[in-house]
């Protein structure tokens, strides 16, 4: 069994409260239009990133513990360099991409992986 099965399991619950930020945005988006009471678009934003933010967090740190538990790779040192100095969160997403995804659906490099690198 996958060590972060658990992690990727909550991974998932967060997106799926995260896609209750689009119809709260469409909402905001649609109050603006309409000249709706002021205040409307404003909550409908704030409850939006609420709903996105533990997302996000989660998937920033399970990015950086996955490199450092589970990388299977020719550039451990690159990486870690890159996952934890890079600010804007482009390498997270290619490392998200690349070795996490793979690493939750059982394919490529992390088939039959160990916990170690």
């Amino acid at each position: 069994m996958n060590p972060f099965a658990n992690k990727f399991r909550t991974l998932g619950r967060f997106a799926r409260i995260a896609l209750l930020a689009v119809p709260l945005l469409a909402a905001a988006a649609a109050s603006a239009l309409l000249h709706g009471p002021p205040v409307l678009p404003e909550l409908c934003m704030f409850l939006a990133l609420v709903a996105v933010c533990p997302c996000l967090i989660y998937g920033y740190v399970l990015t950086i513990l996955h490199w450092k538990a589970r990388y299977r790779g020719s550039h451990s040192d690159l990486w870690g360099a890159l996952l934890v100095l890079e600010a804007s969160g482009w390498f997270k997403l290619v490392y998200l991409f690349r070795h996490l995804l793979p690493d939750m659906y059982g394919r490529g490099r992390y088939v039959n992986a160990e916990n170690t690198r």
